[in-house]
Parts: structure tokens; sequence; C-alpha cells
């Protein structure tokens, strides 16, 4: 099998001279023909773009929106948060497929058919997450636990953020690291709310969530819940970057890729090529079936299973504690008032504690929504438009970019985190949208023909397709009506 240092070439074979001219070259060059690396033995060493990908996702839809909606009309909504994870299970499996085999995000198989897909990918995500609504309500937790002005509080975490991203020697570990504190905080946080905060009464109701699900958008209106929906574990862009993601952690032909460093303190890697692809022999395809079945366990694992046990024990933790009250405020500050009844149940610590995880949950999302929103532009920029450029640097201008915006979209005045969220993910469903679709695409025509995707996962797309289709349409619809009084 070809080692990292240089890829092993089937020259001669009209396998796998087909199996290279299934990839468009008009816009990108071909791929090297080279042997897939051999599969996991041990799982461990190889769990974490999962948790990444939980962690970063554990904060909209799972601090804000799912137990906002809880807060206003009880648990009849939390069946979403099951079918917006089992869909982007799909989604995120299949944004894998792509990268095991090829080393390629799928953006760079968009950019394949289309040379510009990547960028508007990339501008849609930038759209998406120019309203810092994770470092706003991060910084709003704070003021609650110690008062201040959460717009400069949350200028002081987008300037933090900009550092660390910036500093680390290999971003994705210093992203994993972070992601998987959090979740041990938020693990922490479920344990001794469920034995000391949620009361009998509220685990009663919990068959709700299954015997009653309603679609409460007369209540709520359906940019909310498109939004929970769209951001119930990642959503828009997030999902697109798990490629990147599994690519640093080194699965499948992202083993010959090299890793995004720190311009100033990360060891400079050669500039890696489009891609590669392997033949479907025996060897290959042995080990292809281990990384597909490693993968498929380390989503369901991390991602699928610590998002959902989030959503459901949030949206409990805030029926519990603040349905039903006459006068709950329907922005962020309902977290306040959620966090003063728990205080009275539990003691003044919890209280604090509550708001702690919440707030170091944000603030870690709002990390790796600045970090996913570079890396998706850079790679873009480097495959599709400037290939010698250095890419480190480029996400190290991208990151700073986002940053000094948000810092001036703060400064002008747009502060309210939950509106700011919602169009965040009101956008990220539209991208999920067009993204399904194209995901069909490059896995159904250019892989070799045994990995390719079918049955119940092509199903999953096409259902994907017409989810946040339909949603987008209904919330686009919506909010005309609001805009024109009708």
């Amino acid at each position: 099998m070809a080692k990292p240092g240089g890829p092993e070439v089937f020259g001669g074979s009209s396998g796998g001279d087909e199996v290279v001219a299934a990839f468009p070259a008009r816009h990108l060059p071909p791929p090297t023909l080279r042997d897939l690396p051999d599969a996991p033995r041990s799982y461990w060493r190889l769990i974490g773009p999962g948790i990444v990908a939980a962690g970063v996702g554990l904060a909209s839809g799972e601090f804000l929106l799912f137990p906002y909606i809880a807060s206003q009309v009880g648990l009849v909504f939390v069946w979403a948060a099951i079918v917006g994870l089992l869909t982007q299970y799909v989604l995120n499996m299949e944004i894998e497929r792509y990268a095991l085999a090829t080393g390629e995000t799928a953006l760079t198989g968009f950019s394949r058919y289309w040379r510009h897909w990547g960028l508007v990918f990339a501008i849609l995500t930038y759209f998406a997450n120019l309203w810092p609504g994770w470092a706003t309500s991060s910084a709003t937790l704070v003021t609650y636990m110690f008062g201040g002005d959460a717009v400069w509080i949350a200028i002081g975490m987008l300037l933090a953020i900009g550092l660390i991203l910036t500093l680390a020697p290999v971003i994705y570990v210093a992203l994993e690291r972070a992601q998987m504190v959090k979740v041990a905080a938020v693990v922490l946080l479920f344990v001794v709310g469920a034995i000391f905060a949620i009361g009998a009464p509220a685990w009663r109701d919990l068959p709700q969530v299954v015997t009653n699900p309603q679609i409460p958008a007369e209540q709520l209106g359906f940019a909310t819940l498109l939004g929970a929906l769209a951001f119930a574990g990642a959503g828009g862009g997030q999902n697109l970057v798990q490629a990147n993601w599994i690519r640093d952690k080194g699965f499948g032909m992202g083993k010959y890729i090299p890793r995004l460093v720190s311009p100033i303190t990360g060891e400079p890697e050669a500039i890696p090529s489009t891609g590669y692809v392997f033949l479907p022999d025996e060897g290959n395809m042995k080990r292809w079936h281990g990384w597909w079945r490693f993968a498929n366990v380390e989503q369901l694992t991390t991602f699928v299973l610590i998002t959902f046990l989030t959503i459901l024990f949030t949206s409990l933790l805030a029926y519990a504690t603040v349905f039903g009250q006459s006068d709950l405020s329907n922005n962020i500050s309902f977290i306040r008032t959620e966090g003063e009844v728990l205080g009275e149940r539990v003691g003044p610590w919890f209280q604090y504690f509550f708001w702690f995880v919440g707030a170091l949950s944000l603030f870690a999302a709002a990390l790796g929504i600045v970090d996913y929103t570079s890396r998706l532009a850079a790679d873009v920029i480097t495959t599709s438009y400037a290939r010698d450029a250095n890419e480190s640097k480029i996400y190290a201008g991208l990151v700073w970019g986002l940053v000094f915006i948000g810092i001036a979209v703060l400064l002008a005045g747009f502060t309210q985190p939950l509106a700011l969220v919602i169009v965040s993910a009101v956008v990220g469903g539209f991208m999920m949208f067009i993204y399904s679709g194209l995901l069909i695409l490059i896995n159904r025509k250019v892989l070799p023909a045994p990995i390719r995707v079918r049955g119940w996962r092509l199903a999953g797309l096409v259902w994907s397709i017409l989810l946040f289709g339909v949603l987008s349409a209904l919330t686009f619809r919506d909010q005309l009506a609001k805009l024109f009084g009708g």
C-alpha cells in the first residue's frame, strides 16, 4: 500500500482510467489514483470529529431555540429534534463518504461541476454567521452572573476567539479539546439537573414528545421552527465542514492531506493536491468497509446521541421550570428566569452553574462557528481560485475578518441574540435544501460504483431536499406576510 510520503499511481490500468475519468476535470485537476489507507483497528484514538460537531452544535438549537420553544408551548415540538438529527446524520455521512473516498471536501466535489458552487456556499455560510448571536448569547449569560455590558463582553469574546484560532499550532486539535471540555461540562449539568431540578410532573409528561407531536407555527412562526429543526445538532455550513474535520483527523484518504495549521506557531506543510481516488479492488474495498463502519459508529455514538440527549434535557429543564409562566419574556431573558427558578429549587450554586455551562457552551460554539466559516472559505479559495496560496494565512485573515465584522454588527446595535440566531438558522436551512441535491450528484456520479450512495441513504437525501425545501418556502412566505402585513 502507498505510504503517506507520496502517491502510488496505477499506470496502464483501464479500470484505474475509468475511476479517474468519472471526476469532471473542466474546472479542477483530476484526482490521483492511490490506495486507501488501512482502516483503524482501535476506534478510540480517532474518535473526535463527531464530538466536535456535537460540541459546536450544542448551542443555538440546544440552549436557545428548543428550550425557548419548550418554555412557550411545552414538549410538543421536541419530536422535531429527532427528525432533524436523523436527517443530519444522513447528510453528515454523505459528506463524509466523499471525503473518505477522495480526501477532498464536498465543496470541492460540487465545484467540479460548477467552479463557483464552493463560493456560493462560503458566502451563504458567511451571511449566516455574520450576526454574532452565539457570542452575544454567551455574553448575556455572563452578565447574569457578574453584571456588565453584554456588548463589550461579546466583543472581548470575539477577540479571544480570533487569538485562539490563529495561535493554536494545529487548529483542529485546539478545537477538539475545547469541545470535549464543553461536552464534559454539559454532561455534569445533566446529571445534577436530572436528580435535583426536574420534578416528577415533568418526567411524567415526557412521553408527550411522541404521544402529542405538534407544529406550533401559529404561536411561534415558521422561522423559529425552521431554525430549531435546521439547528438540531449542526445546520448549514457546519454539516459541510464535517469533511474538513475528518480530513484533519486523518480519516480515509484525508490521511494524505496536510492539516490546517497556525501561520504563526504551526509547522508549515506542503500544499495539498486536489485529492485522490482508489481502485475498488479487493484490498481497497476491505479497507473501505472498515472506514465506513467506523465513521458511522463515530457519528451515531457522538454527534447524534450527545445532541439528542442535550436537546431532550434542556427542553425538559425549561418545561419543568418556566413553562406556563404568564409573564415569561419571548427572548433570551427566559434563561435568566429559568436560572432563578433553578436556584430556588436546588440552591444558588446551581443557578450560577447553569448560567456558567450555558455561557461556556455558547462561547465554544462561537469558537467552532468562526473556525468552520473561515475553514470553508479558505478551502474554497485555495482549491478553486488561488491554488498556490498559503491556506493557513488565508484562514487566519478570514478569522479576523469575521471577528471584526461581528464587532461592527454589535457596535451598530444588532444585539438581540435570539433574533440573530433565527436569521442564521433560516439561512442554514436554505443551504441544506440546496446541498442535499448536490450530494446526490457527486456521490452517485463520480465515486467508484461499489461505494456510491444508494438505498435508504439515497432516500434520506431526497427527504432532506423535500424537508428543507418546504420549510424554507413556508418560512419565506411567513416573513413576506409579516413584511407586508398580510
